[in-house]
């Protein structure tokens, strides 16, 4: 089972350091005026440099009302500008130029001056979409359900906390009672944050997660020299505390392509489920693989180096991170 999951650890870590390092871009198209829109474009960026290689492209009778103003701002580029077309968007395709050549997808919403608000997604294999007078709030659960999936799967630091949780909780009561805690607690600040209740800034609440990881591997360093704190006692306390503030990371991401005004309660709504089910896949297929494990033999000297590697392993990545995001409060 250790050396499970020392596999795992490596297989984590092989991702790149950043916790979402691929990051949906995002367009927003709004009406200002009849026949009048407002586009923001963002896309993911790196180091105030370089931007992805994605680009909007209107028909074209579609016309633009000036250059765009682009700006370098929080991991991201951004790109505003108007556009204009007599009759309106209406059964116009938009199409995104270079992303069927990355593994980024897109999230868009457009909002008419009527208040009807059309989210969905773009993915590589289908960059384009055609605006629609309306959008159902079906439509609008499956983007975000799919969109809340992405990015638990997609964000290393919060699956290596769940890992560490894994190593840390021993029982099937005590692990369901962890992962409820867990859940409870993400989903409170998730979507008070996301509802505008608290507001804090998205540089310390990473920093502040990469240091959650690394106290849980602590605690399960000192668990296995016999020194069980209340953390290794009560597994949920901790899961609770920390799910809180890993609540606050998943708004900030959320806030990044942000919800559409007339269906939020449903797009946050599914947005949490989709976080859960890809929580859930992630805790599930790591079992499966730790059961199937356990019946193969292994030295007693390998299973001992394995348990002290894995949360030395886990606690070094998280201590990069930490620092790393930490640079941002001086830069």
């Amino acid at each position: 089972m250790k050396r499970l999951l020392v596999l795992l650890m490596l297989l984590l870590v092989a991702t790149p350091a950043p916790a979402h390092e691929v990051r949906p871009a995002y367009l927003q198209i709004r009406e200002t005026e009849p026949d009048t829109f407002d586009v923001l474009w963002k896309v993911p960026g790196y180091a105030d440099e370089f931007r992805l290689g994605l680009y909007v492209e209107f028909p074209a009778d579609v016309i633009r009302l000036g250059a765009p103003r682009g700006e370098f701002s929080g991991g991201s580029y951004s790109e505003r500008w108007s556009v204009r077309r007599p009759g309106g968007l209406a059964g116009v395709t938009i199409r995104i130029d270079g992303l069927a050549n990355t593994l980024t997808d897109v999230l868009v919403r457009l909002q008419q001056r009527d208040g009807t608000v059309q989210t969905l997604r773009l993915i590589p294999s289908a960059p384009f979409f055609v605006v629609e007078a309306t959008q159902g709030k079906l439509e609008v659960a499956s983007t975000y359900l799919k969109l809340g999936v992405e990015h638990i799967l997609l964000g290393v630091d919060h699956l290596l906390f769940v890992l560490a949780l894994l190593i840390l909780v021993q029982g099937a009561r005590r692990l369901v009672a962890t992962v409820t805690a867990f859940t409870i607690a993400h989903s409170i600040t998730l979507a008070a944050a996301t509802l505008g209740v608290v507001h804090v800034p998205a540089p310390p609440v990473e920093a502040c997660i990469a240091l959650s990881i690394a106290f849980v591997a602590a605690e399960i360093v000192k668990g296995a020299r016999g020194r069980p704190s209340l953390t290794v006692q009560k597994p949920w306390l901790v899961a609770f505390a920390f799910g809180l503030l890993h609540g606050l990371g998943f708004a900030s991401a959320l806030s990044e392509v942000g919800l559409p005004q007339t269906a939020i309660p449903v797009a946050l709504l599914f947005f949490n489920v989709g976080v859960e089910i890809g929580q859930l896949l992630f805790i599930a297929a790591a079992l499966t693989v730790i059961a199937a494990l356990r019946r193969l033999p292994a030295s007693h000297r390998a299973a001992a180096v394995a348990r002290l590697a894995t949360p030395y392993l886990i606690g070094s990545v998280a201590a990069f991170w930490l620092v790393d995001r930490m640079t941002v409060f001086w830069a």
